[in-house]
């Protein structure tokens, strides 16, 4: 995400997300005795998020809407493999009306517990087993708009449509999901829509037809994805279609009134490639962008195909496609391991600015300094475990001077061996904050430990060893 403006008991903690064990107990269940899941996955940040006892494998969504009713029918099919014996499981929808369910083909009982789906299988589902549940459901999809950048969830376009966008949580507003970034899975989607409108969403585009006034087209992400990072949107785009050199379908759509991005949108091969020699290999099965025609408080890393808020420019395009491996591949644990994702992502279009328009970095940064020393406000920022509610408030400045800071006290060879090798040791897994600190620390050789606690756990300004570290110092 680009801003407009700049573990519970020691056993329980670890295995929550896995085998649904609940916040007070201190050891898990007998797996082979069937238990409910857990209606949470374990975020403290966000403790009705997600749910336990169940691994997802795949989503197969497949929706049919009327963008004149704005009203959306559904049948999700959600694939997953049970962690230990479930009695019962919980996916996260918010809203819509739930028409039926079932497990493994049977027909399942279902409750509704304000955002949480309870189903109850005909039949405990084995530990261990591969299970399907399937659910059929309708209406017209909300939003929350209590957000701290804006309105996350589905909303209408300007033209009419709808697109589905946000984080922590966007994808229950529109198919049941576990809704944690620690259960990624693949994702397919088919959606219907009247002719004369099209839908675009993420993965690489299986197919399109059309029949009985209706157009059918079909997407699939194999790729892990955390489910945030899934989107639709319905609109009358314009595409634009072509290649990255190894053969990687490059996807961009453009809502009316957004046609004059398609000149940054052309760009993405050359980000591509670029953030490539830095961060290696790109990690995603497809590439472009979904430019709306929004006035949104932020744009989002949506899986290989970002959104854009109609403000977007070429630095957020840099942004967004640096996700792709920061936030994306490697996602984190909890959100308050978000500086993993925005940091990073921050910075790379520093990394841009330097590698493609020879701009001095120390002396951006030294400005920039100068500019927020004595602002007690801009120091107060946490940038690891901030609280919930504030994970965005430093992470896009303060963490981008961090990370500089960061490059300086380990030296070039250092900081990128860390850019190319921890994604490349945590694709398409998860990663916390303090892993990443130990990463850097084992790569540096050196000792980082008061450097990380003034940066990126503290709320003052660091002393001056450590706001100009290497060659930065005065």
């Amino acid at each position: 995400m680009r801003s407009r403006t700049p573990r519970a008991a020691a056993v329980c903690g670890l295995v929550s997300i896995i085998i649904g064990c609940s916040p007070g107990s201190s050891a898990p269940p007998d797996p082979k005795v069937p238990v409910p899941g857990a209606p949470g996955a374990g975020d403290a940040y966000y403790p009705n998020d997600g749910n336990g006892g169940y691994d997802v494998l795949d989503y197969h969504v497949t929706i049919g809407f009327d963008p004149a009713k704005q009203h959306l029918d559904g049948d999700t099919a959600v694939t997953a493999r049970a962690a230990h014996a479930l009695a019962r499981l919980n996916l996260d929808l918010r809203g819509l009306d739930v028409g039926s369910a079932e497990v493994n083909g049977k027909p399942a009982a279902f409750t509704r517990e304000n955002a949480e789906l309870v189903l109850i299988p005909a039949e405990p589902v084995p530990a261990g087993s591969t299970f399907t549940a399937r659910i059929r459901y309708s209406g017209t999809p909300g939003a929350d708009t209590s957000g701290p950048l804006g309105a996350t969830g589905w909303s209408r376009s300007a033209a009419g449509g709808a697109y589905a966008v946000g984080e922590p949580r966007s994808a229950s507003f529109w198919y049941p999901v576990n809704e944690t970034p620690r259960d990624k899975a693949a994702f397919h989607l088919t959606a219907r829509v009247p002719d004369g409108w099209s839908v675009v969403s993420i993965g690489r585009e299986e197919g399109t037809s059309s029949a009985d006034g209706w157009t059918t087209s079909s997407w699939s992400e194999p790729t892990p994805v955390a489910s945030y990072l899934t989107t639709i949107a319905v609109d009358r785009f314009t595409f634009d279609r072509s290649a990255l050199p190894g053969g990687i379908p490059v996807l961009s759509a453009y809502a009316p009134g957004a046609e004059p991005r398609r000149e940054i949108g052309s760009r993405v091969g050359e980000v591509v490639e670029f953030l490539a020699g830095r961060f290696g290999p790109y990690p995603q099965s497809a590439a472009g962008g979904i430019y709306l025609n929004e006035s949104l408080g932020f744009s989002l890393e949506t899986q290989g195909r970002p959104v854009y808020a109609k403000w977007a420019d070429l630095p957020t395009v840099v942004h967004e496609i640096a996700h792709q491996w920061y936030g994306n591949s490697v996602s984190v644990w909890s959100w308050a391991d978000v500086c993993l994702n925005e940091c990073l992502a921050s910075y790379a279009q520093w990394l841009w600015a330097e590698g493609k328009e020879a701009d001095d970095l120390d002396a951006r940064y030294r400005r920039a300094l100068d500019k927020v020393r004595d602002d007690r406000e801009f120091w107060s920022h946490k940038l690891f475990d901030m609280g919930p509610g504030h994970e965005f408030e430093g992470v896009y400045d303060k963490g981008i001077l961090a990370v500089h800071a960061l490059r300086r006290k380990i030296g070039e060879d250092a900081f990128n061996r860390v850019l190319r090798e921890w994604p490349a040791a945590h694709r398409n897994g998860n990663a916390s904050w303090p892993e990443f600190e130990r990463f850097v620390t084992g790569i540096s050789g050196g000792d980082l430990g008061g450097f990380f606690e003034i940066w990126f756990h503290g709320d003052e300004i660091p002393p001056d060893a450590d706001l100009y570290p290497g060659a930065l110092h005065p």
